[in-house]
């Protein structure tokens, strides 16, 4: 869709929060000029990234970064070139904190087990900027709601334990494993 016809379908909506999200959003074409477009209509704009590439100037409200820890790594049927361009990329430390500096944000993260907490955490210290508790969000990683459910217990305690909040998965939930939701 051009950003014309994108911004048609918005202008059907009585919503004023936009979420520009993918896969990564920031690598989009015309991403700042949609960014921009919802902006002059008056939307608030969050941009879920995972914080791999500059924002370069664009519109944007709310900056919901999702670091991609280990656990994202592509399975065994990717390609041994993918998987290490994945690890080459996933995490830039610096560009977290371009996004941090320049706009408010949040961090969010998919949380398999208790063992990510130790990545989460050297994460959040090699970002080396002083990241209040509140402004890091835990989600189950799963992609049905029976998987959620039965990682949450483990994820509401890591929560409870350091401040974090929890995020719930809800397009899963409500939609399932879907494009489009």
């Amino acid at each position: 869709m051009t950003v014309s016809e994108i911004m048609r379908e918005v202008e059907k909506h009585p919503a004023r929060h936009c979420v520009l999200t993918g896969g990564e959003p920031m690598v989009a074409k015309d991403i700042h000029a949609l960014a921009a477009a919802l902006r002059k209509a008056g939307k608030h704009i969050t941009i879920e990234t995972a914080g791999t590439v500059p924002p370069g100037g664009i519109a944007c409200d709310l900056a919901s970064l999702s670091p991609k820890l280990k656990n994202s790594a592509p399975g065994e049927r990717a390609t041994k070139a993918w998987q290490e361009r994945h690890e080459k990329l996933r995490l830039q430390p610096g560009v977290i904190r371009e996004w941090m500096g320049k706009y408010p944000f949040q961090l969010k993260f998919v949380v398999m087990s208790e063992a990510d907490i130790v990545e989460i955490q050297s994460l959040l210290s090699e970002i080396g900027s002083a990241i209040p508790p509140e402004k890091v969000l835990l989600m189950s990683e799963g992609v049905t709601t029976e998987a959620l459910r039965a990682r949450e217990p483990t994820v509401l305690e890591i929560c409870k334990k350091h401040g974090y909040r929890y995020c719930d998965r809800l397009h899963i939930a409500l939609f399932g494993q879907t494009r489009g939701t």
